[in-house]
């Protein structure tokens, strides 16, 4: 009796493997349900309208973290505001002071904080020392960072601003003279101001954000928060 194994095959191999691709092709094609998949994952949540929209300006104080959890137990903005559903349009370092913008308006926090917006942001800096103005054409024109050049910047030296005490002080050093100088900046990179001011050999004591677009901090104190309309 010849074996099952020995018979010869009404197909050759192509054919088989040609069959099986086909196959495949077609059970792939009869899945109509995978592309309505891929149209519910790229739902983006709605727009929100003016009227629904929250804009909380805060001043945020020295040693607070710009977010509302840490589970190290830190300053955060939970200890200080109780509106819900608000994010920082923008961070501000721990230790710097001034304003943050909070909203629920993803379009709104977009544009108030990525640079192709142009979106001005000002900002008040002690530093150490008394820079030249050839230094401070080296900032308006840009600085080379680690992480690449600065765009262009406005700045100004300022008189001291009537503000606040900070606490803790900030430490100056003895018969070395302190500067306020006012820096616009329409980018946002980690500590940028600082590494800006010190790149030319002056670094900041102290920095508080005082505008971001149109909207400034204020006579709000540290700590203190309002509601605003845009």
């Amino acid at each position: 009796m010849q074996s099952r194994s020995s018979r010869p095959s009404s197909k050759n191999p192509t054919q088989r493997t040609t069959k099986r691709f086909k196959q495949a092709d077609t059970a792939g094609k009869s899945r109509p349900h995978s592309s309505s998949n891929r149209k519910k994952s790229s739902i983006t949540k709605p727009r929100i309208t003016p009227e629904q929209r929250k804009v909380i300006v805060f001043n945020k104080p020295f040693d607070t973290l710009s977010q509302f959890t840490d589970g190290d137990g830190r300053k955060n903005l939970a200890d200080f505001i109780s509106i819900k559903d608000v994010y920082a349009a923008g961070r501000l370092d721990r230790d710097s002071e001034g304003l943050l913008v909070l909203t629920n308006d993803g379009i709104l926090q977009a544009k108030l904080t990525q640079p192709k917006s142009k979106s001005e942001k000002t900002y008040w800096a002690q530093v150490d020392g008394a820079p030249s103005e050839a230094d401070l054409e080296n900032l308006r024109k840009g600085v080379e960072l680690k992480d690449g050049m600065t765009l262009p910047a406005k700045v100004e030296v300022m008189p001291e601003p009537k503000i606040w005490e900070r606490n803790p002080p900030v430490r100056f050093r003895a018969n070395i003279p302190t500067t306020w100088l006012a820096i616009t900046i329409i980018e946002g990179r980690n500590r940028q101001v600082r590494r800006m001011t010190a790149h030319i050999g002056f670094p900041t004591l102290r920095l508080i954000r005082y505008s971001v677009g149109k909207i400034v901090l204020g006579d709000l104190q540290p700590g203190e928060w309002k509601e605003i309309s845009l």
